[in-house]
């Protein structure tokens, strides 16, 4: 069952990725991996939960966790990037992949997205592989992780955005609201999310063979956030204003820690 799951999962992903591929073709802005990421998440979830053809229960609290937090973040970046140019992360490649734009697009972007996509949703392979998944004390603690996360996450950016859209701002350095006590609480939260869906899934997956093999979930996204495509690039944009140097002595990295 969990080998039939992931197998399936992988077919999914596949096709969901390469359609993704050719319509930023079309559009000519790969760009469009970066909105398609959140709703992928989704497709696997949902379908691995429909496949399942189980009731009410923590399978299903998974999938909702998972779409609300996809379709937030796909709304997010879908409504950052209307009306503006490629983004310069996928520009720069366009740039500088000459004869092999086509051929490298597909594996470094799409498809590269969607293993890591397989990967961070590992815990949903799991839940689904029980008849009636396990409810226990893990399950309510990791909703109320979840909840956390979602709250800095969607805060955060909802903050920043409203600070980079006041012209009076310019040059200046977001640190009130939730980014006084981290540089990076949308991401903090990010991460935390799918910390809390690991909780609710180590319910069952505590009794599954290889079920420790979930934790790869959580493990990848929070390795992608501080050390690779997260907070590094932010962090290295953010050097070239002035103020930054102060900001990162008085203010932590990534958890978040309070102070008056």
């Amino acid at each position: 069952m969990l080998l039939a799951n992931i197998i399936f999962s992988i077919e999914i992903v596949f096709v969901y990725m390469t359609i993704w591929f050719f319509i930023g073709l079309i559009m000519k802005r790969n760009d469009v991996a970066d909105f398609a990421w959140g709703l992928g998440f989704i497709m696997i979830a949902l379908s691995l939960y429909f496949k399942s053809g189980q009731g009410i229960n923590i399978n299903l609290l998974i999938s909702i966790l998972v779409s609300i937090w996809g379709l937030r973040l796909s709304y997010h970046i879908y409504k950052r990037n209307i009306n503006k140019t490629e983004d310069k992360r996928y520009l720069a490649w366009r740039n500088t992949w000459g004869r092999w734009f086509v051929l490298r697009s597909y594996f470094q972007i799409f498809i590269l997205q969607g293993i890591l996509m397989l990967l961070i949703i590992s815990p949903v392979y799991f839940t689904n592989t029980l008849p009636t998944p396990v409810v226990s004390v893990f399950s309510l603690v990791g909703l109320v992780i979840w909840i956390i996360g979602f709250y800095f996450e969607s805060v955060g950016d909802k903050q920043l955005k409203s600070f980079l859209s006041n012209p009076e701002n310019k040059g200046k350095i977001l640190d009130t609201g939730l980014w006084k006590y981290t540089r990076h609480p949308n991401y903090f939260g990010e991460v935390t999310q799918w910390w809390g869906i690991w909780f609710i899934a180590l319910s069952s997956t505590l009794y599954i063979p290889f079920g420790y093999l979930s934790i790869l979930g959580p493990l990848t996204i929070t390795f992608l956030i501080l050390k690779v495509s997260g907070v590094p690039m932010l962090e290295k944009s953010m050097e070239e204003n002035p103020l930054f140097d102060s900001y990162r002595k008085t203010t932590s990295k990534f958890f978040p820690v309070w102070k008056d």
